[in-house]
């Protein structure tokens, strides 16, 4: 039996710059980092006892005896391309699904690495993360950028560059208290609005051949967070610039954002947040705010019809917290 747990992201600046069709043109950056909230993958051989070989729990339950047969496209593709045979698979999660944090992704890069250790393969950071991409993006055929997989799959709060040649993950320099701070005001809300982030995307990508000059801006923005992060600049201009990326991203597509989403973050600000923004490729799912701590009262308090979802950073990434090793032969 393999139990893996993989968290979740929220991505600050540059989304978007992260769609191959761009970067591979004009290089693309993002600010991100994960945190404490995470998914599992519990997998194991299923006993032949059944009259199925294959049994997936998520939000519904599959019993199969052919892979072809699986209607979740992810778990289908993974099964083929990893030759995988005659498994139980339950997915947890401690955040809903379609929710702007990247929650596919992280399933895709936990369920591989379930995968792979239940052959008795290691797969590194980048080899998962690399697999993600190319179940996602190229088995499924679902659209998005490349950030979500390598977020999950390293985890920590990172600067990931792209470029026609590939991307870098690096780590961003910042003190552990200047880092506790930035963790201190940042707010995060739960709209109750979700969405396919495919279909979502799908539109923002036929938008974006008209939108170079934002991107290009919300890619400059990347280094100027950096710098924030990075020396003694005032961390509140951090929020500052998440206001400013909002702004310039909820201008790229009309799909984006939404006159509910609207009005809670004007609620917001009006509270007295800095800045923040829908996380994710929009439509709904999370509000993310930047608070300074005498305002963080007021601001729960125009949130109050909200969830509000309390958080730490994490460092670790994708990992095997259960490992038993099984013998299996096939039949």
């Amino acid at each position: 039996m393999i139990i893996t747990q993989t968290p979740f992201r929220m991505s600050f600046f540059g989304g978007g710059t992260d769609f191959p069709g761009f970067y591979k043109e004009h290089g693309g950056a993002v600010i991100s980092t994960t945190f404490d909230k995470y998914c599992y993958v519990n997998v194991r051989h299923l006993p032949r006892f059944f009259d199925y070989s294959t049994e997936l729990s998520y939000s519904r339950i599959e019993r199969v005896t052919d892979v072809e047969a699986i209607e979740h496209p992810a778990i289908r593709e993974a099964m083929k391309y990893l030759d995988m045979q005659e498994i139980r698979l339950t997915y947890e999660a401690d955040l809903p699904a379609r929710s702007g944090l990247g929650t596919s992704s992280s399933f895709a890069v936990g369920m591989l690495n379930a995968f792979y250790a239940l052959k008795g393969k290691y797969a590194d950071k980048r080899k998962l993360a690399d697999d993600a991409i190319y179940l996602e993006r190229v088995l499924c055929n679902e659209s998005g950028g490349v950030q979500d997989q390598i977020a999950a799959s390293f985890g920590g709060l990172n600067r990931i560059n792209f470029n026609a040649d590939g991307y870098e993950v690096n780590p961003v320099i910042i003190s552990p208290d200047r880092k506790a701070q930035l963790n201190r005001n940042l707010m995060l809300f739960f709209t109750g609005f979700s969405r396919f982030s495919s279909d979502i995307q799908k539109t923002t990508q036929k938008d974006m051949a008209d939108k170079e000059r934002q991107l290009l801006e919300m890619l400059s923005l990347v280094d100027e967070a950096e710098k924030v992060l990075t020396t003694k600049t005032d961390l509140n201009e951090f929020g500052r610039l998440l206001d400013y990326t909002w702004k310039l991203k909820r201008g790229i597509s009309s799909g984006i954002s939404t006159d509910s989403i609207d009005g809670l973050y004007a609620k917001g600000i009006e509270a007295g947040a800095l800045g923040g923004k829908l996380l994710g490729a929009g439509g709904g799912g999370f509000l993310l705010f930047y608070v300074e701590e005498d305002k963080r009262e007021a601001v729960a308090k125009a949130m109050e019809d909200l969830l509000y979802v309390p958080f730490q950073f994490e460092n670790s990434g994708t990992r095997v917290i259960h490992y038993t090793a099984e013998m299996y032969e096939k039949r």
